[in-house]
Parts: C-alpha cells; structure tokens; sequence
C-alpha cells in the first residue's frame, strides 16, 4: 500500500549532512520525494511503500547523524502524489526563521587524512571541510543554512568540487563550505607594515610561517572566529616578548599541540581530559602540566595547570605540522579588549605585536573566542566544567524548563555574555569579555543584533543586573520603550544551574562569587540563598568586611588581607611583617585609616575577597596581575594530603545563618605564629568552607526538609572546593547541581537572568509584581 507523509524536523539539523542523510535513507529503502531547508529546520516530503514509510520515520529520530540535535518530528499524512525518485530540493526561507544554527566543528580524520595525503587533490588545502567538519556559526549570515547566505557565497564552486556537493555518495553532498585550491579562499602572509613579499615567491606560505615561528617571530594567525597570537611554546625569548607586547604579565598563556601524543608529553592527562581534546568542539582544557617539559617558564608562570588544545581547522593542523613544536596560541587581541576578527581591525590593533600575520581571503561573520573548560570528578563520575563557552558551543541553544515571550538578557559585566530567549529555547552568546571599554561594548552590540535576526527574536522585554553602572544594565535601560527587569546578581547564578537541569522546584543555593550588587546597596557575594527560578531569600551569607579602596581591593589583596585583619583582632591588629612590608609602612596604616572611618571601604560579603584575603595572609599572593590570580595561586598551594580544617561557625541573626570567616583568619594567624606551611592552612581553609557548607544545609534540611543543593559562582571554578564540596553534601544525602553546559563564574548569569524573568514574564504566567526575584 502506498502512503505519503510530509515531516518538519525542527532542532540542530541544517549544516550537519542532515539532508543527505535523509536522501541516503530514502534511496535505501526504495521511497520517493524530497528533502528541503526551511526557515524552521527540514521539510521531509515522503512517499511509498507504507511498511518502508514506517520504517524511514523510526530511522529518522534513531540514528540522525552524529552532530544533529533533534528537538520536535512532526508527521502529517497526505494524499499520494506518486513522485518519481528523492530529490534534495532548494531550500525556501518563506517562513519565520526558527531553525537552529550549528556551530563550528573541528576538522574529521577523514579531511585530516586528505590533507595530509600528497595524492589528494586537497593535499594541504588548508580550508578542507566536508559534511561532518568545519566551519558553521563564525560563517554563517543567515538562516536557511545555505552557501549564497554563508561568507563562502563569494567563491563560485570548481566543476569537481560541483560534482561532489551534487553527489549522494559522496562525503561532500552538500556540504556549503565545500571548495579546493582551484575555487577555495587562499592565504596571504605580510609583516607589520602590510608588505607581502612572501606572496610572490611561489612558496608554501603556510610552511613559510611556521618557520618564521621556529625563527622566534609572533605571528598573527586569522583563524576560524578570530585570530590568534603565536609564537614558539619552547622558546622563553619569544614567549617573554608576547607577554611585554600584549600587556599580559602572567596569566597562562594556552598552548596547541600537533596531537595527543605531543600532548601527553606536556601534560598528565584523565581519559576525560583527552576525550574533550579530540570532541569536535576542541576545546582549551585546562590538565596538569608534567613539572619538566620543554615548554618555556613564561608560558604559564608557576602555574599547576596547562590549558592544551589540538589543532581544530587545517590551518592551524599544517601549521603544526610543520612546526613540528608547541605553540602558543592565545587570542588576537591586547589586553581587556575583544579578539580581532576582521583584517583591517586585526592589522590596525595587532600591528605593535605581532612581525607578521598569515591571512585568508574567507570573512569572518562573527567573532568566536576559543573556548575553556576542565574535568572535574562528582563523586565515582568525571564531567566537563565549561569556563568559557564559545567556540565549538555556540549557538547550540539551551531548553528553559520554562516558556517564555521573546526577551534579551544583557548579561553582568565580567566574562559577559548576553541571551535571547523565544519560548523555551535560549541562545547564549559567545564570551564577550568584560564589558569595560568601547570597543568591547561595540563587539557586545553587534553580536545582540546578529542573534535577534539570526534567530528573529524581538525582544518584548529585558533582562539585566541590578547594578546601576553595568555597560550591560545601561544598553538594557537605553532601550526605549521595552519593559526592563533587574534581575538580582546571584539569584541569576541559581536560577541559571536550575534552568540548565531542568529544575523548577527551590533549592539551596550555595554562591560562592567575586562580587554582584545587592538589594541592600552592598557587594555581596558569599550567599547561601533559598529560591527557585521565580523567587530567592537570602538565608545565609559570608560575614561582612570592609573593602578599602573599593576596586583597588580587588588588585591587592593585601587591602582584603588588612580588612579581615580589622574583622577578627580590631583595629590595631597585628598583620604579617612580609606583607606591610610589600605594601608599604605609609599604604598599610592609610588602608588600615580607611577600613576604621569607612571612607571609600564599602561593606562586602565576597567570598572571592575572603580568598584573596587568606592569599595574602599566607604571602602567596599580594598584588594580582589578572582576575583570580591570587585565587588560583591559593588552590594551586592546597596540599591535598591535608585532612584537618579551620573552623568556620555558623552565627544566627534575624533567622539568617552568617559564616563567621573572623575565627578562621585568627586560626590562621596562629599557625603562622608557629611557623605553619602554607600547603597545609590552604588545604585546611578549603576544607573549612566545604564543613560549613554541609553544616548549612543540614541546618536549612532540618528547617524545610529541602534536600537539593545548587553549587555556583565564580569561585567554584576552584575545583578542589567543588570536587569535596560536591562529595560531602552527596555523602549528605543531599541532590548536587552545579554548571556544565555554563560556566559557574559570571558567562552564566545571561542564561539565569532569561530563567527568572521569563518565569515571571512567560505567556502563562501572572504580570509581575516586583517579586523578590526580579
């Protein structure tokens, strides 16, 4: 019996052979019809025999390809219309476009094998891609996924390449990017002046490259959303001028690396850990360095942790290749601004860093930074922790377990990212950075204006932090005429690992962060708060300390250090002769002024400042030269063999539970008195804070029986305070959630701050109030 069913497939399934696989899966099982890109995803128009018809759809949703997401089939039945053959048909774009964008995919070993095969017709073509790799997202200008709408429009198709994208059998069946050395973009090398000598010598530019690196130059690299700088990873004098001319004095630089093997070499690597290296998004993941390797000790200062990467387009594989050593690469760009991404900006900006810069002709549409992330063990599993999503991520949407009308969310200032929400689908941007300066806030409304039509969302309404002097809250409230909602910092954190797991119901939130405006007027930012997506109280916080100098406490943590000083003995505390002396006899008693009359020292819960405090107390870390760094430094101390913890008491006042941090600073102050090793009052620090946050949630489980425990904020990128954290509270008996798909630091809040007010704004929710929550 012959029967017709016309099928719309909505999810990630445009840029991903979703079409050919469909035409490969009719044509096996002898049916007829089409397969089109629409606005909205894939339009199946099938046709045949009724058992092949059933046994098509169940294929369909069982064995999609490996980088397609489905999220909805819907099947309807039609009268036959005894089509002849399975065609893919032209794409039609009449329709409002929902389709889902994929983002870009690090290069297969198919092409890897091609490009490096000497008999291929795509021998060291450094643009090869096919249906399974290559780029998406940073290409794209619009939806249907098809070439004339991608920055491969401009390169009309060689007639072999033709025949491949028209071939059903071949790997290239309509694969956009598909091109060659005959039809594809080429390279251009030049030097900081714009010369192109190198151009017109006949030479592989590409190996011309890789042995100006060898040289000891910095190169520029243009790469799949933006460019990187290079230079050599073993050779401390390149390493060292990267590091003067970017204005970067010590945060790790990431290295790449030709393979795994090259890899091991460098690093101890978890099976997890390789398994994110060689993922199609290949990330930066950050592994512990081996103690004698031969990368140069300016890559990453002192550091325990290496953030490696593989080689993910064949640019960067073939110049590897012939490098034949590790290299740094870190992001186009100098210090607190945006990644290059266009040439001109890229030569205008880069010019004073970089002795030349390897080029091509294919226009990047959107900026995309690389991404970050690293293991961390939950109890007997192992699970990605993302620090930065970018690339390789975006713009993979996430499913708010809520539906909500069309809104923006701005995002905070640090590590920003902005959300666009239709329905229950959420779009998160790729990192911005932080939102300081003109030129990142320019790259920040862009991308806002690129995802609204990309995804033809028009916000009806907005989403920000409550703090009032956020670049982010100012674009939000400038936007005339769109109901805006404030959105408190850390209620945003909460809400965002709720949303990301599905979970509606309330939960303890545990917010150990840097800083985020409170209702109060004060930084919080060491919260225990109860809340769902809707709604928080706050139960709990880190007992209040004075930040002297306001930001300048946050550069040196020595400030901090002298605040919680003052907390725990008075105001003629005695303070650490190493660190008075680093600050300054004059520096430490006008900090001391400060922290007594309150002047210029408004009051703080951040965790994050605690951190740097205990830093400073144990001369680990006085001044930072990047975020977190005296943070880091701190974990990185930890002597993990340590089992004893400093004591950190619960206070009740008002009903709300405060973490009295002044007992553990004098518990530290003693062991320095005897002489105690820093290793071990770190580790007993962290074990300290995990004790308490278990006590804390006993308490708040004997008071509402509420067992399940969200873990975020920046500071749980600790992973030592979040591998037994997470241990002790399961052992508890308490449900853990902390971020994956979202960083715990402040690239997450976009997605919490879409949570809550689209929970409260949602087409099946009540008008807001002026909640607790927004």
């Amino acid at each position: 019996m012959r029967t017709r069913r016309l099928v719309a497939v909505e999810g990630m399934v445009q840029g991903v052979g979703f079409r050919p696989f469909v035409h490969h899966l009719a044509t096996e099982l002898g049916l007829h019809g089409l397969v089109r890109n629409d606005s909205s995803g894939v339009h199946i128009d099938i046709e045949g025999d009724s058992q092949a018809v059933e046994a098509f759809l169940l294929r369909l949703a069982a064995e999609p390809p490996s980088l397609a997401l489905i999220d909805q089939v819907r099947v309807e039945t039609a009268a036959p219309a005894h089509a002849r053959g399975f065609v893919i048909a032209a794409s039609e774009s009449t329709q409002q476009p929902t389709a889902q964008v994929s983002p870009d995919v690090a290069i297969c070993a198919a092409c890897q094998v091609e490009l490096l095969d000497p008999t291929d017709r795509r021998y060291r073509h450094p643009f090869i891609s096919c249906t399974n790799c290559g780029p998406r997202f940073s290409i794209v200008q619009g939806v249907p996924y098809d070439r004339h709408l991608t920055t491969m429009a401009g390169f009309a198709m060689c007639a072999p390449c033709r025949i491949e994208y028209e071939d059903p059998a071949d790997r290239r069946f309509h694969a956009q990017p598909i091109a060659c050395h005959d039809c594809g973009p080429v390279v251009r090398l030049i030097d900081a002046t714009g010369n192109a000598p190198e151009n017109r010598s006949g030479r592989d530019l590409i190996q011309r490259a890789a042995e100006y690196l060898l040289a000891g130059e910095i190169l520029a690299i243009k790469g799949l959303g933006g460019f990187h700088l290079a230079c050599r990873a073993d050779d401390e004098l390149a390493v060292a001028r990267l590091r003067t001319r970017k204005h970067r004095e010590e945060k790790p630089f990431a290295v790449m690396v030709r393979d795994l093997s090259a890899a091991r070499i460098l690093a101890h690597l978890k099976s997890a850990e390789e398994s994110l290296l060689l993922s199609r998004q290949a990330p930066i993941v950050l592994v512990r360095r081996r103690r004698h390797s031969s990368l140069a000790p300016s890559v990453a200062p002192a550091a325990r942790h290496l953030g490696l990467m593989l080689p993910y387009t064949p640019l960067h594989l073939l110049l590897l290749s012939d490098a034949g050593v590790p290299l740094v690469m870190t992001s186009g760009n100098l210090s607190d601004e945006p990644i290059a991404y266009r040439d001109e900006d890229a030569l205008r900006r880069l010019a004073t860093v970089a002795d030349r810069f390897l080029l091509h002709d294919r226009a990047i549409e959107t900026r995309t930074d690389d991404s970050v992330t690293r293991v961390v063990q939950a109890g007997a599993q192992t699970r990605p922790l993302v620090l930065r999503r970018s690339r390789g991520y975006v713009p993979i949407p996430l499913r708010l377990p809520v539906s909500s009308k069309p809104l923006l969310a701005c995002g905070g200032e640090l590590k920003n990212t902005f959300c666009v929400v239709s329905g229950n689908r959420a779009w998160v941007g790729p990192h911005i950075g932080d939102l300081e300066n003109y030129e990142t806030l320019c790259s920040y409304q862009a991308g806002i204006r690129h995802f609204e039509k990309l995804f033809d969302v028009t916000p009806e309404s907005l989403a920000h932090d409550l703090h009032p002097d956020y670049l982010s809250t100012r674009y939000a409230l400038d936007r005339r005429g769109i109901p805006s909602y404030g959105v408190q910092h850390h209620h945003a954190h909460l809400a965002a690992c709720l949303a990301e797991h599905g979970q509606t119901e309330p939960a303890i939130g545990i917010i150990f962060d840097g800083s985020g405006y409170g209702p109060d007027g004060t930084v919080w930012g060491g919260e225990i708060l109860l809340g769902d997506l809707h709604s928080y109280r706050r139960i709990g916080h880190l007992w209040p300390a004075r930040l002297p100098g306001g930001v300048a406490a946050i550069r040196e943590p020595w400030r901090m250090a002298s605040a919680w000083l003052h907390e725990a003995l008075g105001a003629d505390s005695p303070a650490p002769r190493e660190m008075v002396q680093h600050a300054g006899e004059g520096r430490w008693h006008a900090v001391a002024r400060l922290i007594e009359t309150a002047v210029a020292s408004p009051i703080t819960t951040s965790m994050g400042r605690l951190f740097d405090a205990v830093s400073a107390l144990l001369g680990i870390r006085y001044q930072v030269n990047y975020e977190g760094q005296a943070a880091i430094e701190l974990e990185r101390a930890a002597n993990l063999r340590e089992k004893r913890s400093y004591s950190i008491p619960i206070l009740v006042s008002h009903g709300v539970m405060i973490l009295d941090a002044r007992v553990t600073i004098r518990a530290i102050l003693e062991d320095l008195k005897s002489g105690g090793e820093a290793g071990r009052m770190s580790a007993r620090f962290h074990n300290g804070l995990v004790s308490a946050a278990l006590e804390i949630c006993q308490r708040e489980k004997s008071a509402s029986g509420n067992t399940r425990v969200v873990l975020s904020g920046g500071v749980f990128q600790n992973s030592l305070l979040l591998e037994r954290t997470y241990d002790r509270l399961t052992r508890g008996g308490f449900t853990v959630f902390f971020p994956e798909k979202l960083p715990p630091n402040d690239g997450g809040i976009s997605f919490g701050q879409a949570a809550v007010v689209g929970s409260s704004t949602g087409p099946n929710s009540p008008p807001s109030t002026g909640s607790p929550g927004i």
